[in-house]
């Protein structure tokens, strides 16, 4: 299953990534979204555990040359919450994506094991 991180204020970051592409774009990400939620494995090319990281992983689509990135994390091995998305323009993920998606991820879990 795939989720989007809301945050505590009901914001959803992913929702607002994929209203900001174009039309035949994010049919592309989200054809790559229903990959990951319906394959038991899914390649790599798509989806894949981001290294030096505290278990986030991304999530990659590509149309017409443009890539296209969405990073998150395993709640449980069935729920893959993702942070936010971006464009991609470097072979390598900017350390800005990646302290946003682990501070939400922090954020996520520590509301989460308030409400249990």
């Amino acid at each position: 299953m795939v989720r989007f991180y809301r945050a505590a204020a009901g914001h959803c970051p992913v929702e607002k990534f994929l209203d900001s592409l174009a039309g035949k774009q994010a049919q592309k990400v989200v054809w790559v979204l229903r990959l990951v939620e319906e394959l038991a494995s899914v390649p790599a090319q798509y989806l894949k555990k981001l290294g030096g990281t505290e278990g986030l992983w991304e999530v990659r689509a590509q149309y017409a040359g443009d890539t296209f990135r969405l990073i998150g994390f395993f709640e449980s091995p069935e729920a893959l919450v993702l942070t936010h998305g971006f464009t991609k323009k470097s072979q390598k993920i900017p350390s800005r994506e990646l302290e946003v998606a682990e501070t939400r991820r922090r954020e996520h879990l520590k509301r989460r094991s308030r409400d249990e």
